[in-house]
């Protein structure tokens, strides 16, 4: 029996986590729903005014990005803001052919008088913040505009977004990513779900209460006054973004977060890049509860909600194992509850927990609609996107378990970037990228056997009890077989 109440135990603590989680992002939808409709009254700077328009400085760190280096240079020329105003710094870090290619492009377009520099390091020490640091140096602008290399900010990007500096507690302000190949496959139709779902829901139920909005690596600007006065960019973790957000927000800096300015980007087309993203993020995010969570509980700054919110937001990546765990137990306690009657009335109360999963439902509904409109034509493919969203990212649980166990326990590893590819439609090639990750991980082996352990889960919805079967899982053990099923055999078979 011990062996028995253990799992009743971890899977019941798990539950409840999940639910939390849910009701917290029930919490972020209400906030989302006030603010939605108000008018944003910030004051600007007046850039008719030529003395209002201030110095900036483009940062574009770089590391091997041999196929969307022309793109992205290509782009951001056509910035529009006044070229004596304007200074990019080309942070390339590369160690391939790429390097002189670079170069190349950068000479074009200093051709067409733009102030333009390539910066290159002996050394990745502190990798991606630590080219952001090294670049600070000799940054002319007051103001620091950073994309990664496959973000294709408009021509207006800039005016659609420094003007909110005129405000000087404002220390950050982000925008939005939108999705150049978002129906490329399934696979960019989940990532985009899951990152709509963020850059809705999440960044704007935080910012509209003053709680803690991360900077998202990209399509953002800082004032440098408030990279200096927290600190300056880190290396220590895998998400220096977060870090140097949550290390300003404490200095009480303001972030201003405008969902209606998007920034395209190109999704990760390979399974194996998506993986290699994944796990950072998640990762990231976990050392930076461990390096945060102390001075957010000990802040006098801000306020217990806040607090509360901050938390949730740095153990987001933490739900994994809430959620692996559940996966792995479920089927146990399906066993359990059929051979244990007088713990009847415990599984009736756990029923209750399938609301986490309907406040999801609700939650991401807002932001699909939000993006493709209402109406039942709309509500169906949503219903179809969220199965498979939720299904899949099962799938990557425990890929995402281990990035976090490594997070929380200190386990450090290397910056690995994700992989760029330059394709939009099903017509560009892929194949032959150099940066494509040829060999799967050992994970995705234990991937592929949880596929077979959930496929046994359904078969024991045929076998248990006295009154022909129990299916109450069977169709989350199925999403779980397509989950694991997806992941594992993409992993394997596909490079797309």
């Amino acid at each position: 029996m011990f062996l028995e109440y253990f799992i009743i135990i971890v899977y019941t603590v798990s539950l409840l986590l999940i639910f939390m989680y849910a009701v917290a992002q029930l919490n972020l939808l209400i906030n989302y729903l006030k603010y939605k409709n108000k008018q944003d009254n910030s004051v600007k700077f007046d850039f008719t005014n030529p003395e209002e328009v201030p110095y900036v400085t483009i940062q574009l760190p770089v590391f091997n990005e041999l196929y969307v280096m022309k793109r992205l240079l290509k782009n951001i020329a056509k910035i529009d803001y006044p070229k004596e105003k304007l200074e990019i710094q080309v942070l390339d870090d590369s160690t391939d052919e790429s390097i002189e290619m670079t170069s190349k492009y950068i000479k074009k377009v200093q051709e067409l008088g733009i102030d333009i520099q390539h910066i290159r390091r002996t050394n990745r020490q502190g990798y991606k913040a630590g080219a952001l640091k090294e670049g600070l140096k000799t940054a002319k602008g007051e103001f620091i505009a950073i994309f990664d290399a496959d973000f294709l900010p408009k021509p207006n990007w800039l005016y659609e977004t420094v003007p909110y500096f005129k405000d000087p507690q404002i220390g950050v302000v982000q925008t939005r990513w939108s999705h150049i190949n978002r129906n490329y496959s399934t696979l960019t139709k989940i990532q985009a779900f899951m990152l709509d779902a963020h850059f809705t829901l999440e960044q704007v139920g935080r910012n509209s209460q003053g709680h803690f909005i991360n900077f998202n690596g990209t399509a953002g600007v800082w004032r440098k006054e408030c990279i200096y006065d927290a600190g300056n960019w880190e290396g220590d973790t895998l998400t220096e973004d977060i870090d140097l957000s949550y290390r300003a927000q404490l200095k009480n800096w303001k972030f201003k977060y405008l969902e209606k300015v998007e920034t395209p980007a190109e999704l990760p087309v390979v399974i194996s890049a998506a993986r290699t993203q994944q796990f950072r993020w998640n990762k990231g995010g976990a050392e930076n509860f461990q390096k945060m969570a102390k001075r957010i509980l000990l802040s006098k700054n801000i306020s217990v909600k806040t607090k509360i919110h901050g938390l949730l937001h740095l153990l987001n990546s933490s739900m994994f194992i809430c959620i692996f765990l559940v996966a792995i137990l479920s089927i146990p306690m399906l066993y359990i509850k059929n051979e244990y009657a007088h713990l009847k009335n415990y599984f009736y109360i756990m029923s209750f927990f399938v609301m986490s999963s309907l406040i999801f439902f609700v939650c991401y509904w807002y932001m699909y609609k939000n993006i493709f409109g209402n109406g039942i034509k709309n509500f169906l493919k949503y219903i179809f996107a969220f199965l498979t969203f939720f299904s899949v990212a099962m799938g990557f649980s425990l890929h995402n378990t281990i990035a976090v166990l490594e997070g929380h326990f200190g386990k450090k590893s290397e910056f690995v970037r994700t992989p760029k590819f330059n394709i939009i439609t099903l017509k560009d090639g892929w194949k032959n990228n150099k940066y494509i990750k040829k060999k799967p991980s050992i994970h995705v082996i234990l991937e592929g056997m949880l596929a077979l352990y959930f496929v046994f889960g359904m078969y024991s919805a045929f076998i248990v009890g006295d009154q022909g079967g129990d299916f109450g899982l069977f169709p989350f053990h199925f999403m779980l077989f397509v989950g694991f099923g997806y992941v594992f055999f993409k992993s394997v078979f596909s490079k797309a």
